[in-house]
């Protein structure tokens, strides 16, 4: 596996992973509304493209062909947007090296705090890195109720 900067041929693959994600790993925590809701908000190309590029640092996990397993952003204040992984990497590794690399990110730009929405599969795995649940959000897509947590991990300037 190969953690690389994003590239915008990446995009049409990561919308594709966006969606088998969230319709392969979602089904373990929430309907089959909520999962299908949540499929909905999925960017075309072109949107994954235009948000990415803003500034923030996107990062792709690779298999040894380019095909990707998962991808995640940050942006300038420690906020991770995206961070998804395909159903099929879930439990090898992926989304801990592919944090991993957000994490270092953050602190070679000195900040001290990274935080995410995350849904119940993301909140247990960012458990697990360290952050804690600042709150339960329930949320409405159209009319289906969903909820994700905000969460955060601090550390001290100059950690690690």
């Amino acid at each position: 596996m190969l953690i690389r900067d994003y590239d915008v041929a990446d995009a049409p693959a990561l919308v594709e992973l966006y969606g088998r994600s969230v319709r392969g790993i979602g089904p373990r925590d929430y309907s089959a509304r909520q999962v299908e809701a949540w499929a909905s908000l999925a960017p075309t190309p072109g949107q994954l493209h235009r948000r990415v590029a803003d500034g923030r640092r996107v990062l792709v996990a690779a298999d040894d062909r380019g095909q990707p397993l998962g991808f995640g952003d940050i942006a300038a204040d420690g906020h991770i947007g995206y961070f998804y992984c395909s159903p099929e990497a879930a439990g090898t590794g992926v989304a801990a090296a592919l944090y991993g690399a957000l994490e270092d990110i953050a602190l070679k730009a000195l900040l001290t705090r990274i935080h995410v929405e995350a849904s119940e599969a993301a909140r247990r795995f960012f458990l697990r890195q360290g952050f804690t649940v600042l709150q339960r959000r329930d949320l409405l897509i159209g009319d289906v109720p969903i909820h994700n947590f905000a969460m955060e991990k601090r550390w001290p300037l100059g950690s690690r």
